[in-house]
């Protein structure tokens, strides 16, 4: 497995022909951001003149973009449905914004609620098949803005720093990154596991 240069959010982006052969692919796992929410963060970074913000659903990130053989892919499978087995459903709030800046050009919606969570789910995503360092300290949000003018970042932060979401998390997503670059669902898998 290929570590790709990431930046400090580790975000999904489209790049056109991401997987470096064609053994390979580029895989990413995710929480979704359900609606009314998921619409709402898809308009707003749409206003902020992000071009990302058709191509990728909001979403926390649990496992960055990475690039695997794609013989693999059966031994991920199992992997996910095997930590997903282990982790019960968790309550997420989102509330207000954060930024990045000056690392790296983001702004983001912070999770409230749901940071420990996501940060066991990760830690096991990120064993195992899919064994790889990160570039920066795993940190869960939802980006609303990247790599735009800094006035489309203020106005993101502004805009979205009242914003509340709550929502039930009972399962997270493998995304695959296409030829096109854009990404699409490849596999929702059910967190099942005990409540603690």
């Amino acid at each position: 497995m290929r570590d790709r240069p990431l930046r400090a959010d580790d975000t999904f982006v489209h790049r056109p022909g991401a997987a470096t052969s064609p053994d390979t692919a580029v895989l990413g796992v995710v929480v979704s951001v359900p609606e009314p929410w998921a619409q709402l963060l898809v308009e707003w970074r749409g206003k902020c003149g992000d071009p990302q913000a058709t191509l990728v659903p909001p979403h926390v990130t649990l496992l960055p973009p990475t690039e695997v053989p794609i013989g693999s892919r059966p031994a991920i499978a199992e992997h996910l449905a095997r930590v997903a087995a282990q982790h019960p459903p968790f309550d997420m709030h989102l509330s207000g914004t954060g930024t990045f800046r000056p690392i790296s050009e983001v702004v983001f919606m912070a999770v409230a609620q749901g940071i420990g969570d996501c940060e066991l789910i990760a830690t096991d995503v990120r064993t195992g098949p899919l064994a790889r360092p990160l570039s920066f300290p795993y940190h869960p949000h939802v980006t609303v803005a990247h790599d735009v003018p800094a006035d489309m970042l203020d106005m993101a932060y502004a805009g979205l720093a009242e914003v509340h979401a709550e929502f039930r998390v009972d399962g997270f997503t493998e995304f695959e990154q296409l030829p096109s670059g854009a990404w699409a669902v490849s596999r929702e898998y059910p967190l099942t596991g005990p409540q603690h």
